[in-house]
């Protein structure tokens, strides 16, 4: 059985070599020297440049040479910013800032060489090329295949073996249904589904067709809209957190979806009794009918909406949104809040900051009030000033713009709303520029510029969710002081790291080749645009990975492991179906990437 949990809370030739001219891109294998490692997806003309030597000994000069070997640029390397592991005691940072002439080069070091790479006129067109591929992502991640959800019952929360299982104890007691939970998008490498998630994902997706118009990304946010809707029983007042089970039963009585590994076209055929809640699919509610429901959720899923009011161009459509938002938004419960609902189990997703999901669906309201001439508007304008008091008082400080805490988004969206209200901007400034020293700090002790902690769970997320914190702050306030920070973590999360990689696959030379996805493995065909939890935590792998599943493709297929040479700071990367520590794809980690490209 494959433990899939979560823990925790742009043309692209781009890339360089993981080591000399004559070895091939992409397999991880480094020069007798060391590596060069940059950002795989291209830089602009004006983009601050930088790139990273891996070294086993003293490097002094670096040069630059384009596409027929010409030097155009050479310099002494930066200074050692120390070690990354014992394989590589020297890491030197590079600034190609002064390569401003579009074409394509490749960085030479003493005993090092790297690939070609692009530097393009403007950045827009690069990264406009990554995020439609992570947009495509989501295309390939639709439910198409569980016609059984048009009819699926409702079940009563189960308990769990433990807190850390996702095995339930007993039968499941039926309570509803049937349902139509039809549509929507895999959470990750597996069939699940959760509101926890495609909130999340559709509040981002919606704020970047808000930010920039693309015709592409609305037609995949109102996909992920059209589910939510289902998932929202407004005659009941009922708010459904999920479809399906993770795992089976210690009675042994039924298995669940991450028992067998298959694909998703098998499961409303299945004929055996254990498989009966593959082939209909459990769905559960985050409370009773009418009862106030989890403010993480409610607040969430009500930005979702809000958001779709603030763009949908037919007006019936935006005002519908607006109601959907408005009742979901008003059945959070606010007090004695307990535990929050996310996901069964819990442990998937744990999150534990919920004033900034009602901040965000307060800011969000008050927005398409103000579009739809809705004289609501400056109550919900009123509420969203508390919570953005509550959170910064009670929950900031220790997270970043992710899955588990979205206030980044709110204060920025926040601060456009309330311009009139200095000391309300001022603490929301304020609160958005101590997210991103948090990142700074780090990044400045960090020999590759991380400011995600990539020795925990969701760390290429959170890259992203940094980069864009760092472009909501400058565009909030007109302070362009981390715009480099910025782009030192798209960089990062492209390929500028310790081991070379770009963590959206399809992205230059050297990306994850054996995701734990099923549809992918079982297929073989290439997830263009997904993302990966990338680097995660040595101490995961100290039992080695699990045993292939039946019915998994082994990949690679000799089981080899390019990257355990660069596992440093206690930190690993391991390219393997069986890796769900840093190989599986996630709809959260691909749409945080889309808003930070936008």
């Amino acid at each position: 059985m494959s433990s899939w949990r979560r823990f925790g809370a742009l043309v692209v030739a781009a890339g360089l070599v993981v080591g000399p001219v004559t070895t091939a891109a992409g397999t991880g294998q480094a020069a007798p020297g060391g590596a060069v490692r940059v950002n795989e997806l291209g830089y602009g003309a004006f983009d601050s440049k930088a790139a990273y030597v891996l070294s086993r000994s003293v490097a002094t000069r670096f040069s630059v040479v384009d596409r027929h070997g010409r030097r155009v640029l050479s310099g002494a390397v930066g200074k050692d910013v120390g070690e990354w592991n014992a394989a590589y005691p020297h890491v030197y940072q590079l600034d190609l800032s002064a390569l401003k002439v579009p074409g394509s080069y490749r960085v030479e070091v003493p005993g090092v060489a790297s690939a070609a790479f692009e530097v393009r006129a403007s950045s827009d067109r690069l990264r406009t090329s990554a995020k439609d591929k992570a947009v495509g992502f989501f295309t390939a991640q639709r439910d198409n295949a569980h016609r059984n959800d048009a009819k699926a019952l409702v079940y009563e929360i189960p308990e769990f073996v433990d807190p850390d299982s996702d095995q339930t104890v007993g039968e499941l007691k039926r309570i509803g249904g049937p349902v139509d939970v039809t549509g929507g998008w895999y959470d990750a490498g597996d069939y699940l589904k959760f509101t926890h998630i495609a909130a999340y994902s559709e509040s981002l997706l919606w704020a970047s067709v808000r930010d920039r118009p693309d015709r592409t990304v609305l037609a995949e946010a109102r996909h992920g809209l059209d589910w939510l809707d289902k998932m929202w029983d407004q005659r009941t007042r009922t708010l459904y957190i999920q479809v399906g089970v993770g795992a089976g039963n210690d009675t042994e009585t039924y298995i669940g979806d991450h028992d067998i590994w298959r694909l998703p076209g098998v499961d409303d055929h299945l004929t055996d009794p254990s498989e009966r809640f593959l082939r209909n699919r459990p769905v559960f509610r985050a409370a009773a009918p009418g009862k106030p429901i989890s403010p993480n959720l409610a607040g969430r899923t009500a930005a979702a909406f809000a958001l779709a009011a603030q763009v949908e161009p037919n007006r019936a459509d935006a005002r519908r949104h607006l109601e959907t938002a408005a009742q979901i938004f008003a059945q959070a419960k606010t007090t004695n809040v307990g535990q929050l609902v996310t996901s069964l189990p819990f442990a998937f997703y744990p999150e534990t900051a919920w004033r900034d999901d009602l901040e965000l669906g307060a800011t969000e309201l008050a927005l398409a009030a103000k579009r739809l001439g809705d004289p609501r508007a400056g109550a919900w304008l009123k509420q969203a000033g508390y919570w953005a008091s509550q959170y910064i008082q009670h929950e900031a400080g220790g997270d970043t713009l992710n899955l588990y805490d979205v206030s980044a988004l709110a204060h920025a969206d926040l601060i456009r709303a309330a311009r009139s209200d200095r000391p309300l901007v001022r603490e929301l400034a304020g609160d958005l520029r101590a997210q991103l020293e948090i990142g700074a700090s780090r990044s400045a002790a960090d020999p590759f510029r991380a400011g995600a902690q990539y020795a925990e769970f969701d760390a290429v997320p959170h890259t992203f969710g940094l980069a864009t914190t760092a472009r909501l702050y400058a565009r909030a306030t007109g302070d362009h002081r981390y715009d480099g920070f910025g782009q030192h973590q798209l960089d990062w999360a492209f390929g500028a790291n310790a081991w070379g990689v770009s963590f959206m696959i399809g992205v230059g030379p050297t990306f994850e080749r054996c995701p734990h996805h099923q549809i992918a493995n079982i297929t073989g065909r290439q997830l263009t645009g997904a993302v990966v939890n990338g680097p995660n935590s040595a101490d995961l792998f100290t039992d080695g990975l699990d045993d292939y599943l039946d019915g998994m493709t082994p990949c690679p297929a000799d089981a080899s492991d390019p990257y355990a040479q660069y596992t440093g700071h206690d930190s690993r990367y391991v390219d393997d179906v069986r890796s769900w520590q840093t190989a599986e794809p996630a709809d959260d980690f691909a749409a945080i990437a889309v808003y930070a490209l936008t």
